[in-house]
């Protein structure tokens, strides 16, 4: 019997699994290119599953529920929640009531973390937790927040499975 996964070893393997789904695309900032803490995670995805977003995290959670809307299962990345604020608009008012408009359940998977405080504090802007106000405020987006590796397997198994979109709060990240 091996050594228990790390929380970032369980990220990965996560990917690693929904990047193997045939119909998952990953979108999101710095995914395709080396410029955060967590790209290592996306390792086991393939280049061509991985679309490279601008700063526009409003436009990127629009953009993820029309490919969701074509049958797609898009895995939105936000680096930390704090950015998640900004596409609060198409979460919120687009993606989470189109099941409720047309009966219709697009499915994104939605990933992201709150920033730590340790070693090193990211500061207060990126080391908010805003989970139970997006709690509030989505009806049909179920949301989950993961704090061990068992918690981030069985997360994302069931986001892949599930049939509504959901969003994934890695605490920590």
């Amino acid at each position: 019997m091996g050594q228990p996964l790390t929380f970032k070893e369980a990220i990965t393997q996560s990917m690693t699994m929904l990047g193997q789904h045939p119909s998952t695309i990953f979108v999101g900032q710095a995914i395709k290119y080396n410029s955060q803490a967590q790209f290592d995670t996306f390792s086991g995805v393939p280049m061509e599953k991985r679309i490279e977003m601008p700063v526009a995290e409003d436009f990127q959670m629009g953009f993820c529920t029309g490919l969701a809307l074509q049958g797609h299962i898009p895995v939105s990345f936000y680096p930390r929640i704090d950015f998640l604020l900004l596409a609060a608009n198409q979460l919120v008012n687009h993606l989470d009531k189109i099941p409720m408009m047309s009966g219709y359940r697009p499915k994104v998977i939605i990933r992201t973390c709150v920033g730590q405080k340790k070693p090193l504090d990211a500061g207060l802007q990126h080391t908010q937790n805003h989970t139970e106000a997006f709690r509030i405020m989505l009806k049909s987006v179920r949301v989950d927040e993961v704090h061990t590796p068992e918690e981030v397997i069985s997360a994302y198994q069931r986001a892949i499975t599930s049939e509504s979109s959901t969003l994934i709060v890695e605490n920590p990240c």
